[in-house]
């Protein structure tokens, strides 16, 4: 279990991180798409905070410990921090490298659920990684892709 508690730590890391970029992003947006990034990236954040508080949720049902400090999510954070000036396009690139790997690593979290006979974290980390793909679809035809 140690290994589905340290996972699913990485990912609460890794959303807290998430969630102050998308912070950063709503904030310094600019150029002719301001308002529909400005709006989408609120809409992003907020879903970032729902995401930690059902990870630690989860983790704390199933007798680990959330992650719950900067400093924590920083150590165990995977993704990388934003920072100086980032121009829009740049802004949505990130945040489609970001979830394609947030959703690698809920493959793994799904599979280490499975093996620990965790149905609801399995469905946890699949329910997430539809969602991603979403995102993924969304952010990509923005950039032309």
């Amino acid at each position: 279990m140690e290994q589905l508690y340290s996972a699913l730590n990485v990912q609460i890391a890794n959303w807290s991180v998430l969630y102050t970029k998308l912070h950063r992003y709503h904030w310094f947006v600019k150029g002719p798409f301001f308002f529909a990034l400005h709006e989408k990236f609120e809409g992003l954040y907020n879903e970032a905070a729902e995401v930690v508080d059902e990870a630690a949720e989860r983790l704390l049902a199933i007798g680990g410990t959330p992650a719950s400090s900067l400093k924590e999510f920083l150590s165990l954070c995977t993704l990388e921090e934003s920072d100086g000036e980032v121009k829009a396009e740049d802004m949505v690139a990130s945040l489609s490298a970001d979830y394609k790997h947030l959703k690698e690593q809920l493959t793994s979290i799904a599979q280490l659920a499975e093996e620990h006979e965790d149905q609801v974290t399995a469905d946890f980390a699949i329910g997430l990684m539809e969602k991603l793909d979403t995102h993924i679809w969304m952010l990509n035809a923005y950039l032309g892709e």
